[in-house]
């Protein structure tokens, strides 16, 4: 595992917490930070299997 798929599941993690404080709270802006962080999160893991695919 490199350094984008640690960085993509780290982001994933705390945009799952930033959803789900949003969604008890209430708080939209929170929740759709949550959202957003999860899809970059996504992004780096794809980016991190793309630079392993190349390095094979």
């Amino acid at each position: 595992m490199d350094k984008e798929h640690l960085k993509g599941a780290a982001k994933k993690a705390e945009g799952q917490i930033k959803e789900t404080a949003g969604k008890l709270t209430g708080d939209k802006k929170l929740e759709i930070e949550g959202k957003a962080k999860k899809v970059e999160g996504e992004v780096r893991q794809k980016l991190g299997d793309v630079k392993d695919a190349l390095k094979k």
